[in-house]
């Protein structure tokens, strides 16, 4: 039995894909305590670094009492069926259910079989802002880089299960919608609960780091995602590495592996791909005087996870010269969003030094 099991309080199931999410969904735990029943259900990607990182986050939730179910969700023709085959009695058993990725199909299929009157969504980075904006206005669920583009055959094929999903994520009169995030979030849905966080749990848990004279740059997955062109990125982060006296460069995980050679190769930066999301690596130290970011997620997490360690964020805009062809016409719109909305004391880098 977990150190928490015996507490009293609703059975929570909770559902993640990524170590951001299962942060955030600790981090929305540690908001509860001291109530559990907590069953943290990983349905697992292919990807090895994600991987990786999801196996090190399961330790920590376990080491605070939680339960952690691990799901091979991708292995295989079958595997799909196996897993909501076995999930399905823990679904209709769960009072609330917790997610960290509205647009994943494999949630929105779950969400079909609960019967859960309490849904939370945590963040799942800067997606958590396009989603929101989505369920205000009652649209299709999809994430911000491929809105605009057509409906694939596998989308369509889909679109009922995605309609029922947003239908459930919609407030009613027997069942209450929670957004626990540190984004800017505009237009809520009327009857949705907006909960801050500030990441208590991580400053709770990690550091303060030790900090260093010269500066680190943070990665990012642009180009993998078809937004930014890869030279244009390259040479943006030459640019600002230079300009700034970076060292390292921290890797996000679905950055490739032939992009970050390159980097290493023309920027000289030394490449760390980080075994945790990088708000725990930050705060665990040691870390850079100065970070430097293009529009992400870390812009608005990381000022509230180092909060009063002296460490400065830096954000560099994408200037639309850098998009892609195939990039979304809500592309630029959107990281701009990101950017302007970041929380006070971020720098913002409107131009990188050539080099």
């Amino acid at each position: 039995m977990s150190p928490r099991a015996g507490n009293a309080g609703p059975h929570t199931l909770a559902f993640v894909e990524s170590p951001v999410q299962l942060l955030n969904v600790l981090e929305w735990a540690h908001t509860r305590a001291p109530w559990t029943g907590l069953t943290l259900v990983v349905l697992s990607p292919l990807d090895p670094m994600t991987r990786g990182q999801l196996r090190r986050m399961a330790e920590l939730a376990r080491e605070d009492g939680h339960e952690v179910r691990w799901e091979e969700a991708r292995g295989g023709a079958m595997a799909p069926f196996r897993t909501v085959g076995g999930l399905t009695a823990l679904l209709r058993r769960a009072e609330r259910i917790v997610m960290g990725d509205p647009f994943s199909r494999y949630v929105q299929l779950l969400l079909t079989i609960t019967r859960a009157r309490e849904l939370v969504v945590v963040d799942d980075g800067t997606a958590t802002m396009e989603f929101v904006t989505q369920l205000a206005r009652g649209e299709r669920l999809v994430r911000w880089h491929r809105k605009g583009s057509r409906p694939g055959p596998r989308d369509l094929v889909f679109a009922p299960v995605s309609s029922s999903a947003r239908r459930r994520l919609t407030p009613a009169a027997d069942r209450q919608v929670e957004i626990f995030s540190v984004m800017p979030l505009d237009e809520v849905p009327d009857g949705v609960t907006v909960t801050p966080h500030d990441f208590a749990w991580t400053r709770a848990r990690f550091g303060p780091p030790r900090i260093t004279r010269g500066a680190d740059m943070v990665g990012t997955s642009l180009v993998e995602t078809g937004v930014v062109d890869a030279d244009r990125y390259v040479a943006a982060v030459r640019g600002l590495a230079a300009a700034h006296g970076a060292t390292r460069y921290f890797a996000h995980r679905r950055e490739s592996t032939e992009k970050l050679h390159r980097l290493a190769v023309e920027s000289g930066l030394e490449i760390v791909r980080p075994d945790l999301p990088l708000e725990l690596i930050a705060r665990r130290g040691p870390v850079g005087r100065t970070i430097l970011s293009f529009p992400s997620t870390v812009v608005h997490t990381l000022p509230l996870a180092l909060a009063g360690t002296g460490v400065t964020v830096a954000v560099c805009d994408i200037d639309p010269a850098w998009l892609t062809r195939s990039a979304s016409p809500r592309a630029q719109g959107f990281l701009d969003g990101v950017t302007g909305t970041a929380p006070r004391g971020v720098e913002r880098l409107l131009a990188v030094p050539a080099v």
